[in-house]
């Protein structure tokens, strides 16, 4: 395993991490004691880092990670988040509130079965609550010891510079890989900031880590779709209109050239996609899924080599038109 270290954190961080999303029932064929499987595997193997947050699942992935880390909880860092509220119905509002993050805090150690989370992030922006109300909370669970560093997920480079100045922000979330470099929407959820050119100059400046999510675009860049896509009626990428909707073919079509330089060195395609992302300087872990244990030794095995000069020209010349989609 690689392991980054940046300024703001005094861990190293292992370069792979584990996103929890799938554990909670959100994906396709998702169970308790696969997912508890996959975390055992992914410690042995050296990962330290472990992504979930409340609405994975509602509430269920963090319990899942919990389980999966009774026993273990001294050798990894766990990133929750807070932020998005849900009713019966399963309908979420978002809810930055100093009064939120209190009772929030406490609803995830819970769940976890801890009594501190390691990065507690800002899920997504709440336009209904002032910067420095969730600044006020933040400072507060801070000093209690229930969260040992700040980080947002989602923000524009404006706030996310007002968060820095109000309360300190060690890390921050931002959707990134090869093909959604500066893009504007995820899950048809408008984004304001643009991750290459705004976010990544910020996050080395100041020093904080740097963790992408998506890293292989809901599984388009792990070479999944080549023949299609067809998911079951539950799974969540069917409100992803860049893998079902009209405009997939200009993704599919980048896939499918990625696939023949995979081939063409004897590569993995995912193992490419991840190896482009380990090899940006600001990149501190890649929030990546797995759904078995072999997905996440194939996800792993991306930091026993590196591109070379000739592979990342010829990738780069696949995805250039990306640096604007």
């Amino acid at each position: 395993m690689v392991y980054k270290k940046v300024d703001r954190i005094k861990e190293e961080i292992s370069v792979i991490g584990l996103g929890c999303w799938n554990f909670g029932g959100d994906w396709d064929n998702t169970m308790d004691q696969k997912s508890i499987d996959i975390v055992h595997k992914s410690i042995e193997l050296g990962i330290n880092f472990f992504d979930v947050a409340p609405v994975y699942g509602w509430g269920n992935s963090e319990i899942v990670l919990g389980k999966a880390l009774k026993g273990k909880r001294d050798k990894v860092i766990i990133a929750s988040k807070a932020g998005l509220l849900w009713n019966d119905k399963h309908e979420t509002t978002n809810n930055l509130s100093k009064a939120s993050l209190l009772k929030e805090v406490d609803e995830s150690l819970i769940r976890l079965g801890t009594d501190y989370i390691d990065i507690y992030q800002m899920h997504w922006p709440d336009p209904n609550t002032a910067l420095e109300d969730t600044a006020e909370g933040l400072r507060i669970l801070k000093a209690s010891g229930k969260i040992r560093y700040i980080g947002i997920s989602n923000f524009s480079k404006e706030d996310a510079l007002k968060m820095h100045d109000y309360v300190g922000v060690d890390c921050q979330q931002s959707l990134y890989n090869m093909f959604e470099r500066n893009t504007d929407s995820y899950h048809s959820i408008p984004l304001e900031y643009k991750t290459e050119d705004e976010i990544l100059p910020m996050v080395n400046k100041l020093g904080q880590a740097f963790l992408p999510y998506s890293p292989l675009f809901q599984g388009l860049l792990a070479g999944k779709f080549n023949k299609g896509i067809t998911f079951s009626k539950d799974d969540i990428r069917n409100a992803n209109p860049k893998l079902v909707g009209p405009d997939f073919k200009v993704y599919f079509d980048a896939a499918l050239q990625l696939k023949e330089l995979a081939d063409k060195y004897s590569k993995p395609m995912n193992e490419i996609a991840l190896n482009w992302l380990v090899q940006k300087p600001e990149v501190t872990s890649i929030i990546g899924g797995a759904s078995t244990v072999t997905q996440i030794e194939q996800n792993i095995h991306c930091t026993t080599w590196k591109i070379d000069d000739e592979m990342m020209k010829e990738i780069g010349m696949i995805i250039k038109p990306f640096e604007t989609l």
